[in-house]
């Protein structure tokens, strides 16, 4: 897949050592502890792995060098390379040592946090535009009420906080989902930030989505080394978390053998979409959840702490989406309510939808429609529930059919008797049990 070029601006490679604002002392050590784990010996390579331009490491190489901690072992000969090989002398394996001994990070140099709440506004969700059409083109294959649309939009376009509500089953993960296709865009990833020294990890493979380079674009080489290269170009990012949030996994995570802090998720998210499913469903109440979200929801930072209790500032950019099956009166005070800007209901289909989404899963997994099977669905079965219709139920029933008739060994058919069958899953008769 070619990268599409991102409308966000780029941040700047850094030009000298001076415009780093990274302790001195700090850059000296990531670049011996690199060469001495990655065995490197010339500058093109060290840069490659410390993320910073060539004439940038070239310097902090000889700095190093001055302090004797560094040595030059010639040019090789030409079949391999001109370039100058470096090693390290004695005195920088030993302070390589020790610096591995107080942090084990190594690899690219951090940005400081200062420099990356500038990125952040570059590229902060609060300035995408999105569009009736972008939001129709990404859940097109979801039939939506007509007004969902209309209050999503804005919601989305905001960049502000967002509640779904409503029964289960009626597609508020799917929506979120398509929220997050909708928009679309590239936003630049710090592989690590720093402050006071400390490093934290933020690129994470597991939740951002790198954006490829066509090799065979010369564009796309010259495009690579226009911004820097601590950075990655990542699709917005997009974390989903369910039952299994807790307000510890919205905390620095420290790595005590590695001495480095993992960023939380909502600052991994900076720049995209943070879905909280099923809210309601985890062991921390929602009310508890939610106040931890009030400082940056409505400030648009967030407080996270170090291991010394030294708390500080982070960029809080984050479109949250709260999805839960429960009335928010039932489990948010009105203050919460307040902070949350958009709060949009999501029903369940009428008759005329769920017909149309019923013969739309059929058509997708192959099941022939019988109109006498659907009259009985619909005049016998569902008066039994008041004939409430839920968006997941067409896709159950049919599967459940598709499983009866592949067990018995009979083409694809659907019948009263196959839907009273695949019914009697989808419902468990209330009774007691005799224990």
């Amino acid at each position: 897949m070619n990268m599409q070029p991102s409308n966000v601006m780029a941040p700047p490679p850094p030009r000298t050592l001076d415009q780093m604002q990274l302790p001195i002392v700090m850059m000296r050590d990531i670049l011996l502890k690199t060469i001495f784990r990655m065995n490197l010996e010339h500058v093109t390579a060290i840069a490659r792995e410390i993320c910073l331009p060539v004439n940038v490491t070239q310097e902090l190489v000889d700095q190093a060098r001055g302090q004797k901690l560094i040595e030059a072992t010639g040019t090789l000969h030409a079949t391999s390379s001109s370039e100058m090989g470096y090693q390290l002398s004695d005195a920088g394996k030993a302070r390589a040592l020790d610096a591995l001994s107080q942090s084990e990070y190594y690899g690219a140099m951090p940005v400081p946090l200062t420099v990356y709440a500038e990125q952040v506004k570059r590229q902060s969700i609060r300035n995408i535009q999105i569009t009736r059409q972008q939001l129709t083109g990404a859940m097109g294959h979801l039939i939506l009420p007509d007004d969902l649309l209309d209050n999503l939009g804005p919601a989305v376009g905001s960049g502000r906080s967002i509640l779904m509500y409503g029964p289960p089953g009626n597609g508020k993960s799917s929506i979120s989902n398509g929220v997050r296709d909708a928009i679309g865009d590239k936003v630049y990833v710090p592989r690590a930030i720093e402050y006071s020294g400390q490093v934290i990890t933020v690129y994470d493979p597991i939740v951002h989505t790198a954006a490829t380079f066509d090799e065979q674009d010369p564009n796309s080489l010259r495009r690579i080394t226009r911004f820097d290269t601590r950075y990655v170009l990542c699709d917005r990012p997009t974390v989903v978390t369910g039952g299994e949030l807790s307000l510890s996994m919205l905390d620095l995570v420290y790595n005590p053998v590695a001495r480095t802090y993992q960023a939380p998720l909502q600052l991994k998210s900076s720049g995209g979409i943070f879905i909280v499913d099923d809210l309601g469903r985890q062991a921390e109440p929602p009310q508890a959840l939610v106040n931890r979200w009030i400082v940056p929801l409505e400030e648009s930072r967030d407080i996270l702490a170090l291991q010394s209790g030294e708390k500080f500032e982070v960029p809080f950019d984050t479109l949250v989406i709260f999805s839960t099956n429960f009335h928010p009166n039932k489990i948010f005070d009105q203050a919460a309510l307040r902070r949350i800007f958009y709060k949009i209901k999501i029903d369940g289909p009428n008759q005329s939808d769920f017909l149309k989404i019923f013969a739309m899963v059929a058509k997708k997994k192959k099941m022939p429609l019988s109109e006498p099977a659907l009259i009985h669905l619909l005049k016998k079965k569902y008066p039994t529930i008041d004939n409430v219709y839920a968006n997941y139920q067409p896709v159950f029933l049919i599967d459940q059919m598709i499983s009866i008739c592949e067990f018995e060994g009979i083409p694809y058919q659907m019948t009263p008797e196959l839907i009273d069958r695949a019914w009697a899953n989808m419902f468990v008769v209330e009774e007691d049990i005799v224990r």
